[in-house]
C-alpha cells in the first residue's frame, strides 16, 4: 500500500494543506466589514488558522488543537478544521477524537480525495479492515493504485473470493504485475488452492505464449506440486518457443539429471553457468547439484572442473565447502585444501571447514601453517580440544617440544568422553618429551595411549 503514487500524494497533501484555507475561504467575505461590535470576525478566523499551522509545524499539537477549536467556534462550517483536528489527534494518540473528527470532515466533503484518503490511513493504523474497505472504495475512483489496496485489504481481512476478483480486474486492465502475483499467492497458499493456481498461470502461457515469465512460473507451480512430468513438457515447451531462453536451463539442468540423461545436464549446467541473465546465487546452487551429481558419477568429473572455472572466483562459501569436501571424498587433498581455504577467507566463522582445513594442514606437513592457523582459531574457540592438538603435533613437528607439551597439557583437560582423542594426545605429550630426552615421562605417556588402544 505505502507505493510511489502514495508517497508523492503526501507530498502534495503538504503542500496542499497552504493552499486549502484559500480554497474554503471563498465562504466567507473578507472584504465585508461586520455590522456588530465583535471585531473582524475573518480576520481572527484567518490569525488561529494559521497559529494552527504554526503550531503544528512545530509539534505543538495541543496549542494547534486550540487554535482550529477556536476557529470552529467562529464558522463551524469549513471541512478543512476537521481534517486538520484529526490529524492533530492522530499525533497525540487520541484515534476517538482522531475519527470523529476526520469523518466530520468527510461527511461536510464526501468528495475530497485527501479527506478520504486521511481516514482510510487512520483505520490501516487501527487495524479496523471492514471500515477501511469501506473508505477505499470511495477512492478507487481517484486512482487504480487504490483498489490494488482495496484487494490488499481483502487478503488481510480473509475475503479472498473478493480479492481474487479484484485481482483479476486489474491484471486485465493493466496487465500481470509481479507485486500482485505476491498477493495472489499468499491467496492460494493461505486457501491450499493449489489447482486454481496452476489453472490462472495456464490461461497465462495460453494467452501470451511469448511470454517467458508466464512459462517460467507455472514450471515452479507445477513442480512445487509435484507434478514433475508436466514442469518438464512445460520447461520444453519454452524452449522450442524461445530457443534461446537461459533461464529455462535452471529447470531443465535438474529434469535431465532426473531422467539419467547426463549429456543434456551438462549442456543446461553450463548455459546456466555462463549466463549473463541468471544470478550468481542460482549458477552456485547448480553447480552444487553437480558436485553430488558427479560424486556418484565420477566419469563426469572433467565436466566438474570445466564448469568450475567457468564459475570463475566465486563468493559462495557454501559452495566452495561443497566442492572441497567433493575433493576430499576422492582423496585429492591439495585440491580440497584449496577449496575449503578459500571458503575460509569469505566465511572464517565455519567450524567445519577450519577443522578441515587444520586437519588437511597436518595431512600435508604443512606444519608451519598448522601452527599459525591453530593458535589464531584457539583465540575463539579456547575450550575446543582438537584444535590444542593439532597445535601441539604442529609444534612437535617445528621442534618446539615445549610449546607443545603447553599446548598439549591444556588441551588435555577440555577432552570429553572421547578415548580416540585422548590416546593422540597421550602418543603427542610422549613425543613432545622424547624431544626433551624426558625418556620416563614419555615411557609413561606411551603406556597410557597403548592402554587406552587396548581397551578399545
Amino acid at each position: 500500500m505505502f507505493n510511489t503514487f502514495k508517497y508523492i500524494k503526501r507530498i502534495i497533501i503538504v503542500l496542499g494543506v497552504f493552499l486549502l484555507p484559500e480554497m474554503y475561504y471563498g465562504q466567507v467575505d473578507f472584504n465585508k466589514r461586520p455590522d456588530d461590535d465583535l471585531g473582524n470576525v475573518e480576520d481572527k478566523f484567518q490569525e488561529f488558522f494559521y497559529e494552527a499551522l504554526k503550531q503544528k509545524s512545530i509539534e505543538n499539537y495541543d496549542r494547534s488543537i486550540e487554535a482550529l477549536l477556536k476557529c470552529v467556534d467562529i464558522d463551524n462550517s469549513v471541512p478543512v478544521l476537521y481534517f486538520e483536528l484529526g490529524k492533530n489527534y492522530m499525533k497525540l494518540k487520541n484515534f476517538g477524537a482522531a475519527e470523529d473528527a476526520l469523518k466530520k470532515a468527510v461527511s461536510k466533503d464526501p468528495d475530497n480525495e485527501w479527506f478520504l484518503d486521511e481516514l482510510y490511513g487512520y483505520y490501516i493504523v487501527q487495524n479496523d479492515y471492514d471500515k477501511a474497505i469501506k473508505t477505499v472504495k470511495q477512492l478507487v475512483k481517484y486512482h487504480t493504485d487504490y483498489k490494488e489496496d482495496l484487494a490488499s485489504l481483502y487478503v488481510r481481512n480473509k475475503d479472498y473470493k473478493e480479492a481474487l476478483k479484484i485481482l483479476d480486474e486489474l491484471d486485465a486492465e493493466l496487465g500481470i504485475s509481479p507485486r500482485r502475483d505476491v498477493m495472489r499467492n499468499q491467496i492460494y497458499s493461505a486457501t491450499g488452492k493449489k489447482k486454481d493456481q496452476i489453472k490462472n498461470l495456464e490461461e497465462r502461457v495460453e494467452n501470451d505464449p511469448d511470454r517467458e515469465a508466464n512459462y517460467l512460473a507455472l514450471i515452479f507451480r507445477y513442480s512445487e506440486n509435484n507434478e514433475k512430468e508436466k514442469a518438464f513438457e512445460t520447461a520444453k515447451e519454452l524452449l522450442k518457443v524461445n530457443p534461446n531462453s537461459q533461464l529455462v536451463h535452471l529447470a531443465l539442468y535438474k529434469f535431465y539429471l532426473d531422467d539419467d540423461n547426463a549429456e543434456k545436464a551438462i549442456e543446461s549446467m553450463k548455459i546456466v553457468i555462463k549466463s549473463s541473465e541468471i544470478k550468481p546465487e542460482a549458477k552456485l546452487k547448480v553447480l552444487t547439484d553437480f558436485v553430488h551429481f558427479v560424486g556418484e558419477n565420477p566419469e563426469y568429473e572433467n565436466d566438474l572442473v570445466e564448469a568450475t572455472a567457468l564459475v570463475g572466483d566465486t563468493n559462495n562459501s557454501k559452495t566452495l565447502e561443497e566442492l572441497g569436501q567433493y575433493y576430499l571424498s576422492k582423496k585429492n587433498k591439495p585440491k580440497a585444501l584449496e577449496y575449503f581455504e578459500a571458503s575460509l577467507k569469505i566465511n572464517s566463522e565455519n567450524f567445519n571447514v577450519i577443522r578441515n582445513v587444520l586437519l588437511l594442514y597436518i595431512d600435508l606437513q604443512q606444519y608451519t601453517k598448522a601452527e599459525q592457523k591453530s593458535s589464531e582459531v584457539l583465540q575463539k574457540y579456547p575450550s575446543q580440544p582438537l584444535f590444542y592438538l593439532v597445535n601441539g603435533v604442529a609444534l612437535n613437528e617445528l621442534n618446539s617440544p615445549k610449546k607443545a607439551l603447553t599446548s598439549l597439557e591444556m588441551g588435555l583437560d577440555y577432552i570429553i568422553d572421547d578415548t580416540n582423542m585422548e590416546r593422540d594426545f597421550y602418543n603427542q605429550l610422549s613425543k613432545a618429551h622424547t624431544l626433551l630426552n624426558n625418556t620416563a615421562k614419555a615411557k609413561a605417556f606411551s603406556d597410557k595411549a597403548k592402554q587406552l588402544e587396548n581397551s578399545n
